[in-house]
């Protein structure tokens, strides 16, 4: 036998080993998984990470071995753990499609635990519905989007957010969920790290595990006012810190970042040399100041947008992200493999629709988060009046409150609510939408007031 041959039985003798202990250790994650499950506890510990992170970094001090190596091991194992002691988290969307259930069986039940407003798209959009058959967008198309569809949006987006942005920075998506998808996905390697700061839409972190990419919380609080520190983020970031994703307007909170806030965690990303993720798909409904990333002329950052909550085309899924030329080519690479590209007629009658005044609706929406916020504040609930989005992310002062039982339980009075969990680690917290008219509004609130008087 070579010496080759020997170095290469004892490396399978060890990989063996670390099977053996791979499973050992996610026996005893499952175990963990369900005392957490019965105590009522969050999956992720972000200081128990971080303690174990340290001593995997001390010992390969001691090794003198390679540390982001070892720490991306660590993050596969840390993944590991939290995929299997994950169970059927509910979230909004599970909410709704209980709700939708209880509606094909003849149970009324108001909608209040989605972002989707309840108003028409605009006028136009039917026109275009009627048209795109003659005008002959019926085809096969370019994965990035139809060139025109692409050169308007760029117009669009250089005019609305104070930018200069052309065709090759756009890509089309079936919504902007596929772009934040993407973009995680071609831009991230497994093992990677992302920093997510919650409260904060479940799609992030669970298009990072799918991908193998570890996620890195940043938890705010309603007494900071939901913003994160410089410090907290500062602290996060290592080797393996990849991208950071912001969320502003916020969903679920409606937060809008203090401007000199968002310049320094725009500074500490390019020093870091971060990419920025900004989800910016409620800035049709920011009542507040507030500033795009395009602003800052940041090579590393992708926007995405959608025509879903501005111009209430939810069901039409079309949205788009901005970024700098070579993003979007690895972005379009993995689009191209997964549907070819967006459907022309929809893309054709998204582009329609930029022509569109969408004011009102940001006037609608803003009035009915005022409805809100005062029905809410009538009834005893902890929340900050949001500066934009359609959102009131409240807390329940009980004792024992859990937010999962109680939108569960608000389902059977007729009323969907989306429970806090869904967006972190926000057990006693409730998001309330304003995606009704006042009087549906009204009468869900007045439903909410009286379960959580019963539960006193």
């Amino acid at each position: 036998m070579t010496d080759i041959d020997n170095l290469r039985n004892k490396m399978d003798e060890i990989t063996l080993e670390m099977i053996k202990l791979l499973k050992t250790r996610t026996e005893i994650a499952k175990e963990i998984g369900e005392v957490k499950k019965n105590i009522g506890k969050g999956i992720t510990d972000e200081l128990r990470e971080d303690n174990l992170r340290n001593k995997v970094i001390s010992l390969c001090k001691e090794l003198n071995f390679e540390e982001s190596i070892a720490t991306k091991f660590l993050n596969f194992l840390l993944n590991e753990s939290v995929k299997v002691q994950t169970t059927n988290k509910q979230t909004h969307l599970s909410i709704f499609l209980k709700a939708k259930s209880l509606e094909q069986q003849g149970k009324k039940i108001i909608h209040m635990e989605v972002g989707e407003p309840d108003f028409l798209p605009p006028k136009i959009v039917k026109d275009a519905l009627t048209e795109v058959f003659d005008k002959g967008f019926l085809k096969y198309g370019q994965v990035r989007g139809m060139p025109i569809f692409r050169e308007e949006l760029a117009k669009y987006v250089s005019n609305k957010f104070n930018t200069n942005v052309s065709e090759e920075n756009i890509i089309v998506s079936p919504g902007a969920r596929f772009s934040i998808f993407t973009a995680i996905t071609t831009l991230l390697n497994p093992g990677d790290e992302m920093i997510v700061i919650e409260p904060a839409w479940p799609a992030y972190k669970d298009c990072a595990l799918n991908s193998g990419i570890k996620v890195r919380t940043i938890n705010t609080t309603l007494e900071s006012k939901w913003e994160p520190s410089l410090e907290q983020i500062e602290k996060t970031i290592n080797s393996n810190t990849k991208m950071i994703v912001l969320n502003y307007p916020n969903n679920p909170t409606g937060k809008i970042l203090p401007e000199k806030l968002q310049d320094n965690i725009v500074e500490l990303a390019k020093k870091n040399n971060l990419y920025i993720l900004s989800d910016e798909i409620y800035s049709q409904y920011a009542k507040t100041n507030w500033k795009s990333i395009l602003s800052y002329n940041y090579e590393k950052s992708i926007v995405t947008q959608s025509f879903s909550k501005s111009h209430a085309m939810t069901g039409f899924r079309v949205g788009y992200a901005i970024a700098n030329s070579k993003i979007v080519e690895k972005m379009a690479k993995l689009e191209a493999l997964c549907l070819t590209n967006v459907s022309e007629p929809i893309q054709y009658i998204a582009m329609k629709a930029l022509d569109a005044d969408t004011s009102e609706n940001t006037k609608i929406v803003n009035s009915r988060l005022e409805l809100l916020a005062q029905k809410a504040d009538e009834m005893g609930l902890d929340f900050v009046i949001p500066d934009g989005a359609m959102y009131i992310f409240a807390r329940v002062n009980k004792e024992q409150f859990d937010g999962v039982s109680f939108a569960n339980s608000t389902l059977e009075k007729g009323l969907a609510i989306a429970p806090g969990e869904g967006f972190g680690d926000y057990k006693n917290y409730i998001r309330i939408s304003a995606c009704q008219d006042e009087n549906t509004l009204l009468e869900g609130m007045n439903i909410l007031r009286d379960i959580i008087g019963k539960h006193q």
